[in-house]
């Protein structure tokens, strides 16, 4: 709502009507940083949680995917329940509840508990960030909806970078646990302070006897999309683990998937009140930024757990640096939110998203030329460069996606946006798994095929690998058995070093095809007048 329609509030609220939208902002900006943070950071320690619990990691990873399952079901309600409670009243309910969880994570005594509290942390964080979306794009007139949305985008982008190197230096330096109770002061400061200074909307009654009228709250519709969306999670994030299709877990959750995707489109079309608005989906623009956003998902959370995975398998980085590898970029990010908040006000979204996707191109493409003897600064140049991209698409997809929206729309437009940046991730790193495993299995028989013994080349390695060997002080059987070995990790790790390299050129396919969607999208209004608040 915008600071002329906080002044024409209720009574109740006019303490609240001088309050600087831009602190409104900050505060809600930041509780989505504290969301987002949780999606990332318990990757980096899943080898820690599963030596202090006494389960394997491929259990402990349950740890990320209940989360998941847990997000995408509280967004499929988060805008219902915005309106029949309120923005402010359900906000703070999902800051409670994703503050109370967190630090019950941290005292979680076996892995029972930990995922039934991350259960809870994932239905609290489910609808922190939509509402913080929503939120800012009523508190501020559209010319100034772009410098808004460069804080959110802050939040947003910027935290998946931030999870693994905080993750890292806590678990390396105090406890895995520490990732999950650090949520509490913070948690607890910001619910103060949001609390106080937040708005409460004038018209949520007239909302709620609206909702009412139009028939409340669509069960099955939640039921259909809720299911539909936890089931997809399961399967990218499972799939691969569970050698997908030949599993019979993974073919039921495909089927269930399968069933609701279908029975959910009739059913959320044919409603006069639906809990997603699919009709949204299907038009020129809002459809366009929904799949532009889907990609951008996809690029940011796949580089942000593969490059770390990169530097530490074959190169040798600990957690915390594989982390700080990601920190230049966010830096570049921090730095690039604010300079295209100014510039969505003067330039037409489509042309900084084809820019956008174009250098975030380019950074895909500089991966590509991955080797052995790469250092920090090759990785951090090309995490400079997405810092650079990411931003140009994520916060012109934002403001082009309100474009002729009615204010009551608004939430919804939240839900599913966010809801394509959740998917698009889980989307991004399934298939960069999926081609990293299946093409460095390729490349490693390739280059066993081609490492024949009785060639001269295979024999000059092998007798100058011995020779270093015995050099070393081994004896001439041990220095021969040395040097086989050494050819063998050699091909493994050009094997993994080629994988990486198809996954990055995958990548960059995803970024190009923004581009011609980019120019699917219809011209803003750039500085328009505000819209009208609720």
């Amino acid at each position: 709502m915008s600071a002329g329609t906080i002044r024409a509030g209720a009574p109740a609220a006019a303490s609240n009507a001088r309050v600087n939208p831009w602190l409104i902002a900050i505060l809600v900006a930041f509780a989505a940083f504290m969301e987002v943070l949780d999606t990332t950071i318990a990757n980096v320690v899943l080898p820690y949680i599963a030596g202090g619990l006494g389960v394997s990691v491929d259990e402990a990873s349950w740890v990320v995917t209940t989360y998941l399952v847990a997000n995408a079901v509280a967004l499929t309600a988060s805008s219902f329940l915005a309106r029949l409670l309120g923005r402010k009243r359900f906000f703070l309910i999902c800051l409670a509840l994703f503050t109370a969880s967190s630090v019950a994570c941290g005292y979680a005594w076996n892995l029972g508990a930990l995922l039934l509290f991350r259960l809870v942390q994932g239905l609290g964080g489910g609808g922190m960030v939509p509402l913080a979306q929503s939120i800012l794009a009523d508190s501020f007139p559209q010319e100034k909806r772009g410098q808004a949305f460069a804080l959110f985008g802050l939040a947003v982008v910027v935290a998946p970078v931030v999870g693994p190197t905080l993750g890292g230096w806590l678990a390396d330096n105090l406890s895995w646990r520490w990732c999950f109770q650090i949520n509490g002061p913070v948690g607890v400061i910001a619910f103060a302070l949001i609390a106080t200074m937040l708005p409460a909307p004038k018209d949520g009654a007239e909302q709620r006897k609206a909702l009412r009228e139009q028939g409340g709250f669509d069960l099955v519709g939640f039921v259909l999309v809720a299911t539909f969306l936890g089931a997809l999670e399961i399967m990218l994030d499972r799939g691969l683990e569970e050698d997908w299709f030949a599993s019979s877990f993974i073919r039921t959750v495909a089927v269930v998937c399968a069933l609701a995707f279908v029975s959910m489109i009739p059913w959320e079309v044919t409603r006069r009140n639906p809990m997603i608005d699919l009709r949204m989906v299907g038009t020129r623009q809002f459809g366009a930024c929904f799949v532009v956003m889907l990609a951008t998902g996809a690029i940011l959370y796949a580089t942000t757990q593969f490059l770390p995975n990169l530097v530490q398998a074959d190169f040798g980085y600990t957690a915390m640096w594989a982390g700080l590898v990601l920190s230049p970029g966010g830096l570049v990010t921090m730095v690039m939110m604010f300079v295209i908040g100014r510039l969505s006000g003067k330039v037409q979204p489509k042309y900084l998203i084809m820019i956008g996707a174009v250098m975030t191109a380019l950074s895909m493409y500089d991966l590509t030329n991955l080797y052995g003897d790469v250092g920090f600064w090759f990785f951090a140049r090309s995490r400079m460069l997405l810092g650079v991209g990411l931003p140009l698409i994520f916060l012109p997809i934002i403001t082009a996606s309100y474009e002729g929206l009615p204010p009551g729309k608004t939430d919804q437009a939240s839900a599913l946006l966010n809801a394509a940046r959740n998917t698009g991730g889980s989307i991004g790193i399934s298939l960069a798994n999926n081609v990293l495993w299946d093409r460095a299995q390729f490349h490693q028989s390739m280059l066993v095929g081609q490492a024949i013994p009785s060639s001269a080349q295979y024999q000059g390695i092998l007798h100058q690998m011995t020779n270093y060997f015995v050099g070393q002080g081994s004896s001439l059987w041990q220095a021969q058995q040395q040097a086989l070995q050494w050819i063998g990790q050699q091909v493994q790790m050009q094997a993994s070093y080629l994988g990486y390299m198809d996954v990055f050129w995958l990548l960059m396919l995803i970024s190009l095809a923004a581009v011609p969607l980019a120019l699917t999208l219809r011209k803003s209004k750039l500085g328009g007048p505000a819209p009208a608040g609720h």
